[in-house]
């Protein structure tokens, strides 16, 4: 009875994790977009925001989803393993905000090893969570992996690089907050 009080805990605030990291780069986000000098999110990558004027708000905001994102992923390990691509998705994160854009290489395996473990941990954890959303868990990280493989590929679908790079992130953002808030009611009483 004790170590389900505990595993309930765990999920719970590793939920709140989530919800609260989602949060806050959304916020950031959307912040720097409008403080950067001549920023559209049609032409300009979500990065460019990590370097110039804007860049201690991103690189702060995205190194604390990083973190969190871990965190979360910590405690939740009792849904299996599947809980080491969020991981993955978190240190993806963390590497974005700490190599920004001007890292280049370095920078763009970060941003992949986010983009691609975020949609796969909507694809996996598909079978972990025992509700309807998890179709909603499966559509987010299905529309993630396959916006990474047209931005890859350059094919932007009329919305511009920047467009189409939103288009892998917002579902993961989107993720991160709908999960988090069923882990955390979940488990609430």
């Amino acid at each position: 009875k004790i170590l389900s009080m505990i595993e309930m805990n765990s999920i719970k605030y590793g939920g709140l994790l989530l919800i609260i990291g989602g949060l806050e780069f959304t916020i950031s986000m959307w912040i720097s977009e409008n403080l950067y000098p001549g920023y559209n999110i049609q032409n300009n990558y979500i990065s460019d925001l990590g370097i110039g004027s804007t860049a201690i708000i991103f690189n702060t905001a995205i190194i604390i989803l990083g973190i969190l994102t871990i965190l979360s992923s910590i405690l939740l390990v009792s849904l299996g393993k599947s809980v080491i691509f969020l991981f993955l998705t978190g240190i993806g994160a963390l590497g974005v905000g700490i190599f920004p854009e001007i890292f280049g290489f370095v920078h763009s395996i970060f941003a992949l090893i986010l983009f691609l473990f975020g949609g796969l941990t909507g694809i996996v954890m598909f079978n972990k969570i025992k509700s309807r959303l998890s179709y909603v868990s499966l559509l987010l990280g299905l529309i993630t992996i396959i916006a990474l493989e047209l931005f890859i590929n350059k094919v932007y679908l009329g919305l511009g690089r920047g467009g189409m790079e939103r288009l892998i992130v917002y579902p993961e953002l989107l993720w991160s907050i709908i999960f988090g808030i069923y882990f955390f009611t979940k488990t609430s009483k």
